[in-house]
């Protein structure tokens, strides 16, 4: 019986998973350099830096209770290769669709419209569509060359990313 039991053992020993090993485990680097992240900013801030460097300009447009906008945040902007990509080839602004503070670009002051509930910078951008999250691609003219409204999963955003890059 006792060697029946040592030939099993031995038996499943050879078919079990077997416990990773230290050279197969990834090892974790101390010290480590973090993820590529975004560089948020204002219209005002990329418009400016547009006239040295001209790139595209993606704005996305949220509210601070929108569930879908927290989670393009969370599972598109966090997406290592839609950063990658978006550093590459734009500058991205986070534009508050209830901000209330005005904006002014190139003379023109957009302010909060309680009539509407909504900033009129975002009104004019989605061309008075609210629907968050909206992001708006715009050229290196500041024109409008898209507004995608809805969440867009990190795959799918790559695509767009892909063909309004090359426009």
């Amino acid at each position: 019986m006792y060697l029946f039991l040592l030939a099993f053992h031995s038996l499943l020993s050879t078919f079990a998973p077997q416990r990773p090993t230290a050279e197969l485990m990834p090892m974790v680097k101390i010290g480590a350099v973090p993820a590529e992240k975004l560089e948020w900013l204002t219209l005002e801030q990329a418009l400016q830096k547009n006239k040295t460097k001209p790139r595209k300009i993606l704005v996305d447009v949220y509210t601070n209770w929108c569930g879908w906008c927290k989670k393009m945040d969370k599972q598109v902007y966090l997406h290592p290769a839609v950063v990658q990509k978006l550093n590459q080839d734009f500058y991205v602004v986070k534009l508050n669709a209830e901000q209330r503070q005005p904006i002014t670009i190139e003379g023109k002051t957009y302010k909060y419209l309680e009539k509407y509930r909504a900033h009129e910078l975002a009104l004019s951008l989605l061309q008075g569509q609210m629907s968050y999250p909206s992001t708006v691609f715009l050229n290196e003219k500041q024109q409008v060359m898209q507004r995608v409204p809805g969440f867009i999963p990190p795959k799918d955003f790559l695509r767009v990313l892909a063909y309004l890059s090359e426009k």
